[in-house]
């Protein structure tokens, strides 16, 4: 059982990571960070440890812990265990779901939609993109949901945070035209709606393949984003969905 003072250092160090301000790589000593959270260096190591269970920080002998920082090989690897997972729970919820389920996906879709056509017809993506990021996690976290499996929710949910935490995308706002950018928020709804239209139909294989189709071309875009980008990793901002998650 974890102490109030190493959930103190957890949340601490953890919001620190979250918002950017410690960076992938970056050194995080014990001694400093005690000082720092005016606590015991014990609580801070228990605390690493647990964000170490996360994804969020890499634990090395006789060098230290530091904010995890993934290579383009873990990188590939980890959306691919993403891709596997979260199509399968897309099957899993056509067979499972409930007309709840459904209401509180369709409400994410519907969200989804408004907020795309704001985007296409706005000058400035901001604060517009902001928003349709946390109605397209509310979207996937509602099927993850529906699919009744909380063990493979957690997971997603992990894996789904180390990428965007740990590697993150570049700005498409510096790398593509606008009339580039608004095709794409097109293809992505359109293939949201897909993903939509399976699991209300109760169809299993079109959900996994709707939901497949459309993780390994976010990938495939991410990577072509990073390909064409001349330096290191551009953090964005983080939905509360992802805030909020941690692992117990």
């Amino acid at each position: 059982m974890r102490s109030v003072n190493t959930d103190v250092a957890y949340n601490y160090i953890r919001k620190k990571i979250l918002s950017g301000e410690y960076a992938p790589g970056q050194s995080l000593m014990t001694e400093v960070l005690a000082k720092d959270i005016k606590v015991s260096r014990t609580p801070v190591r228990d605390a690493l440890r647990k964000l170490e269970a996360d994804g969020l920080v890499t634990i090395r002998a006789h060098v230290g812990a530091s904010v995890k920082q993934m290579q383009l090989k873990e990188f590939r690897e980890t959306c691919d265990l993403r891709l596997a997972l979260e199509s399968h729970g897309a099957g899993l919820a056509a067979l499972n779901r409930t007309e709840s389920d459904l209401h509180e996906i369709k409400f994410a879709l519907s969200a989804m939609e408004r907020l795309t056509d704001q985007l296409i017809a706005a000058d400035k993506e901001q604060p517009i993109l902001g928003e349709l990021a946390r109605e397209d996690v509310r979207f996937h976290v509602a099927i993850m949901t529906a699919a009744k499996n909380d063990l493979m929710k957690k997971e997603i949910l992990r894996l789904h945070l180390i990428n965007r935490v740990v590697w993150g995308a570049p700005s498409e706002q510096s790398l593509l035209k606008k009339a580039d950018m608004d095709a794409r928020h097109r293809v992505v709804l359109a293939k949201h709606k897909d993903i939509y239209k399976a699991i209300a139909a109760s169809d299993p294989v079109a959900a996994k393949k709707e939901m497949e189709f459309h993780l390994q071309d976010l990938i495939d875009h991410n990577l072509r984003l990073i390909s064409r980008a001349e330096s290191g990793v551009i953090a964005r901002e983080l939905t509360p969905e992802e805030l909020a998650y941690r692992s117990t």
